[in-house]
């Protein structure tokens, strides 16, 4: 069979997932996926991610590709928005797609990926974003956040938030940018990089909420990713938060493509 290489672009609701990879006793977002793509071609297909994700983590905008069958493709390329949409649970959507070269790769290819992290930051816990958010009754100083995040900026050794279990052979990445905003009790911080370390958004945000509470000075989280030392972080800020938001390439980039097919 003839295959033709496409990019979807996915948006999925962690909460209802145990993360982005394939798992013998878990539901996960690529089985679900690779699932409805079997429907949709007739036989097995294997997807590739610009980022996996933890249990409980989302995604707006999360690029894969797959091989699929080139004569379906050029007959009803529709197919792979709305027709594996009609296979997929409402958990999960394919919210793009594009026909991209038979080498292109969406993680070796990836040049910058970005996450979102949602603070809620009201006294009481919301009935309606508390699997969007991470709940911080506590008023935070962004002030303060936003000027010890200026330390993070650049490319660094981030042994200092990378969780255990981390397989990457290098603990350098670039961080080229870092903003934050307030609307309403929301508290929204987003990060691009070349790449990330396992967990090494969540940390970033734990050891921040600690200088917003006053816990830790903007000069004592210098000192921290100076460190290299994990030990000395502060915990690893809840999934829930977590949004993977877009995926850069040479070409386009993941949210460019979303509604196009």
């Amino acid at each position: 069979m003839k295959l033709q290489r496409i990019a979807l672009v996915v948006e999925f609701d962690g909460h209802a997932f145990s993360g982005w990879q394939r798992q013998q006793n878990a539901p996960s977002v690529q089985q679900t996926l690779e699932n409805a793509l079997a429907s949709i071609d007739g036989c097995p297909r294997e997807l590739v991610t610009a980022g996996r994700t933890d249990a409980g983590v989302h995604a707006k905008a999360m690029l894969v590709h797959a091989d699929i069958s080139a004569e379906r493709w050029q007959r009803a390329p529709r197919a792979y928005l709305h027709g594996l949409n009609a296979h997929l649970p409402a958990t999960v959507r394919v919210i793009g797609v594009k026909a991209v070269a038979a080498d292109f790769h969406a993680r070796f290819d990836c040049l910058e990926r970005a996450y979102c992290y949602q603070i809620w930051n009201r006294s009481t816990l919301s009935a309606l974003e508390r699997w969007r958010h991470w709940w911080m009754p506590r008023k935070l100083d962004m002030d303060a956040m936003h000027e010890a995040s200026r330390h993070a900026l650049g490319r660094h050794d981030f042994s200092a938030l990378r969780a255990s279990g981390c397989q990457a052979h290098s603990p350098v990445r670039e961080i080229r940018d870092i903003r934050m905003e307030r609307d309403g009790y929301c508290i929204r911080i987003e990060v691009r990089a070349d790449a990330f370390l396992y967990r090494m958004v969540r940390n970033l945000v734990g050891n921040l909420v600690e200088v917003g509470l006053g816990k830790r000075s903007v000069q004592d989280f210098a000192e921290l990713l100076a460190s290299r030392d994990r030990t000395r972080g502060a915990a690893t800020a809840p999934a829930q938060g977590l949004f993977f938001i877009d995926a850069v390439y040479a070409d386009f980039r993941a949210s460019e493509l979303i509604g196009q097919a």
